[in-house]
Formats: structure tokens, C-alpha cells, sequence
């Protein structure tokens, strides 16, 4: 009866939620080991390589909020997406024509108009899990985008061996990805249209039979009455009025939710590390270019290698985090960060010994760098929903995705117009980490679950 249908639907849902976040992944990826050579035989600058990656989160950080907001406002998220993968489709369609270095970035800039849907759906999840689940969830979640930013490149093993024509358009290892992804897109595009469901919040009165009713008591434990999660203003009863949920900013006050100690830290955290790996990114090709002759093959081997890694990092994370509170699992990646930023100020800004060693220091680097990642980003996402409010979760989701967004432009123009200045790049790196771990230590005691609601938390006491 009622029962199973709504399992099944918030089953179907969350699949295709993780196959939207596998896709843009796969988005991003799958052109890193080509886009470099792509650009070259459209006369393109290394700074164009900057260019390029960071378009597509360019106007992915205009989009998330938007999106965000406007899912927060009508607690709707399917038409988002819908709306959101047109911006995709196009882009690739775009990409895949590639006249011009111009319409290149043009088509990355087009894209990256749907990774805004992202926000809208870490709004929606926020909204139908339970605290104590969310760290695991959105692991999940990340897992599924890092899965697609693994499979990405070995997709290249097999599109760089297209060579035929499609009407006046050219198929080759260059523009393929760009036919490729459109394909999967408009694939995507059915599948939620037909296993995708808004399913209605937690806690949230709206009109519903009453079997759903029942479901929903089922849902929330009795244990906890609808908590504020420390939210702006403890004065505001917890029955909101109904008035006031269609506008979820009533009585919000950005400055007073968001300049907090704990949500600065939380966002420093999301800049710095993404700032560094999107700049790592962005060097690699060049650099193995420059010192090993790489071609498309070994970057796309290269870049599956790490892929493995992440994955494994974040099943490691999602097992570490049901053990330990999300701030551990922080500081165990900020060590992890700045130990391998400091073995790449060392080794890979001036290369020393034989091929073997140069290649045996790059790939211990590149190790180290990808290993901090997980534990960086899954506890502060989860960290980041627990000290913001539940109301506004998709428009703060939108704020902290913008700041990731900030940094993943940033860092590849960064780095594009320093390949040939290891020191600099790497300098500023190191800086910013070690600004990071003096915040971290000392905001340490305010990065928890404002408000505590269950008393499950004395379990992690001993490991806190």
C-alpha cells in the first residue's frame, strides 16, 4: 500500500539524484585530459587552460543560488533539474562544434548554468534526512560526483579512438566528450522525468492523504521535537505559523546566520581546499607535458588512479564519521593537506634526480593531495548543514557551493598563468592552509551541532 510506494519513490529518487551528481562529475572530468591538447590546435595560451575549467564554475556559482532559492521558495525540485540539464545539453552541443577557442569557453560557460541545480538538490536533501543520517547521506552523494570525476577520463580510452565525420562536424578525441555527454544528458533528462519525486519534507504541514500522513509520523522519530537547529532567532516558536513557510527568509538575517565563527571557518575550509585542488588539476597536464611527455592516454590513466583513491578516501570517511564527530575527521584532512603541500613546495617545484625519481616524487605528491580531499569535504558539508539553519538549508547549500564555486575559478586561473613559476603557485597554496589550520584550532569548540537534540552524541565523546 501507501507505505511501500513512498519507500520506493524516495528510493528511485535518491538513485537518480546520484546519477545526476555521477554525471556532473563525469562532466567535468571527462575533458581534463584532452581540453589542454584541444585548446593548443585552436591556438590557445596556457591561461586559456584556466579559462576554460573555470567558466564552468563560473556561472555555476551565479546559478546555485538562484536555483536554490527558488526551491526553497516552492519546495519543488524537479522542474529545476529539467530546466537545469537543457543548459548542459546545449553546452556540449556547443563544446563538441569547437570552431573556435572562444565557443569553447562559451560552451563551458553554458554548461555550468545547470550545476546550479545542485544546490536545489542539497536543499531538498537536507529537508528529508535526519541530522545524524546527513554526513552520510551527502558522503554518498559526493561519492557518486567524485565516482564520475574517476570515470570521467577513462572515457577518454575509448573516445580518443573516434575518427569520423557527422555531417559537416569532425568526430575526433578532441570534440567526442562534448557528443558524448549530450548524449548521457538527454538520457538523464528521461530518467528523472519518470523516477524523479519531490517528495514532501519532514515536518513540513502540507496537504497529503492520510496514509502519507501516518508515514510521516513514522519518519520523525517521537523523541525529538521539531528542533531549531541554533537557528537565527530561538525566540521564533517551532510551530511556524503556515504564513510564514511560504517565505522560509521570514525574520532571517543573512548577517547574523552566516558571519558567524563556525560558518566562516566552515567556508575558509570549502575555498581553501578546493582552491588548491582545482589548481593541482589544472598544472598536472601541462606538467606532465613539460617533464614526462604524457599524452592523452597517460593523463586519462593518471587521472582513473586518483579517481580509485578518492572513492576509496570517501568509503574510509563514510565508515570514520559513524566513529568520530565531524570536526576529527577535519583536522585529520587539514594534516593530511598540509603535509602534502609541503612535499610538493619541496619535490615538484624543482624536480631533482633521474626520470624515475621525478616520477616517483610527482605521483607520491599527487597521492598525498588527492588523499586530504575526502575528509576535508565530507565533514564540512555535513558540519555546514548542522550549523545553519533547516529552513533556509538550500539557499545556505547555494552560498557554500558559490564559495566552492569561487575557488574552482579562481584556482585554475591561478594556476593556468603559473606553470612556469612552481614557487609562487605552490607559496600561496602553502598560506592558505596554514591560515586554515590556525582558524580551525582556534574556532575548534564551535564547530559542532549547535542545540543538542539526542543524547546519542555521548558515543562520540571519546573520540571528539
Amino acid at each position: 500500500g501507501g507505505r511501500m510506494d513512498y519507500q520506493k519513490k524516495k528510493k528511485l529518487t535518491f538513485f537518480t539524484i546520484g546519477l545526476i551528481f555521477l554525471l556532473s562529475g563525469i562532466e567535468y572530468a571527462v575533458i581534463l585530459p584532452t581540453i589542454w591538447r584541444y585548446l593548443q590546435t585552436l591556438g590557445a595560451e596556457p591561461y586559456f587552460l584556466g579559462l576554460g575549467l573555470s567558466a564552468f564554475s563560473l556561472t555555476g556559482l551565479l546559478s546555485g543560488p538562484l536555483f536554490g532559492h527558488w526551491s526553497d521558495r516552492t519546495r519543488r525540485t524537479k522542474a529545476i533539474i529539467l530546466f537545469a540539464n537543457l543548459f548542459e545539453i546545449a553546452g556540449n552541443i556547443m563544446y563538441f562544434m569547437g570552431y573556435s577557442k572562444w565557443l569553447l569557453l562559451s560552451s563551458r560557460l553554458v554548461a555550468g548554468i545547470g550545476t546550479g541545480a545542485g544546490a536545489s538538490i542539497f536543499g531538498y536533501l537536507t529537508r528529508s534526512t535526519l541530522p545524524e543520517d546527513r554526513a552520510t547521506v551527502f558522503a554518498a552523494v559526493m561519492a557518486c560526483r567524485q565516482a564520475g570525476l574517476l570515470i570521467g577520463p577513462a572515457f577518454n580510452l575509448f573516445l580518443r579512438l573516434c575518427d569520423f565525420h557527422l555531417g559537416p562536424f569532425i568526430v575526433n578525441k578532441y570534440t567526442s566528450p562534448g557528443l558524448f555527454m549530450c548524449f548521457l544528458w538527454v538520457l538523464l533528462q528521461l530518467v528523472v522525468l519518470f523516477l524523479y519525486w519531490d517528495i514532501p519534507s519532514q515536518g513540513a504541514p502540507q496537504p497529503q492523504g492520510d496514509a502519507e500522513k501516518e508515514e510521516e509520523k513514522l519518519l520523525v522519530p517521537p523523541v525529538t521535537p521539531e528542533p531549531s537547529y541554533g537557528s537565527v532567532d530561538p525566540g521564533v516558536p517551532s510551530s511556524v505559523a503556515p504564513s510564514t513557510l511560504t517565505n522560509p527568509f521570514h525574520r532571517f538575517s543573512a548577517s547574523k546566520e552566516y558571519l558567524r565563527e563556525e560558518v566562516v571557518v566552515l567556508l575558509t575550509a570549502q575555498f581553501i581546499t578546493l582552491f588548491n585542488q582545482t589548481a593541482l588539476e589544472t598544472m598536472v597536464t601541462p606538467l606532465t607535458q613539460k617533464y614526462f611527455n604524457f599524452g592523452e592516454l597517460e593523463n586519462s590513466i593518471m587521472y582513473c588512479l586518483c579517481g580509485v583513491e578518492v572513492i576509496a578516501g570517501f568509503f574510509f570517511v563514510r565508515w570514520l564519521s559513524r566513529r568520530c564527530t565531524d570536526r576529527v575527521v577535519l583536522v585529520v584532512g587539514l594534516i593530511i593537506s598540509n603535509v602534502s603541500c609541503v612535499w610538493c613546495l619541496i619535490f615538484l617545484a624543482n624536480p631533482q634526480g633521474g626520470l624515475p625519481w621525478q616520477l616517483t616524487e610527482f605521483v607520491i605528491g599527487v597521492f598525498l593531495q588527492v588523499l586530504g580531499l575526502p575528509f576535508v569535504a565530507v565533514s564540512q558539508v555535513s558540519l555546514f548543514s548542522k550549523v545553519t539553519a533547516e529552513k533556509t538549508q538550500g539557499f545556505s547549500q547555494g552560498l557554500r557551493r558559490s564559495v566552492g564555486g569561487l575557488a574552482t575559478i579562481l584556482g585554475p586561473l591561478w594556476a593556468g598563468g603559473l606553470t612556469g613559476n612552481l614557487y609562487i603557485m605552490l607559496g600561496v597554496m602553502m598560506a592558505l592552509l596554514l591560515m586554515l589550520t590556525v582558524m580551525m584550532v582556534f574556532s575548534y569548540d564551535q564547530l559542532v551541532e549547535p542545540t543538542v537534540i539526542i543524547n546519542h552524541t555521548d558515543i562520540q565523546e571519546d573520540c571528539g
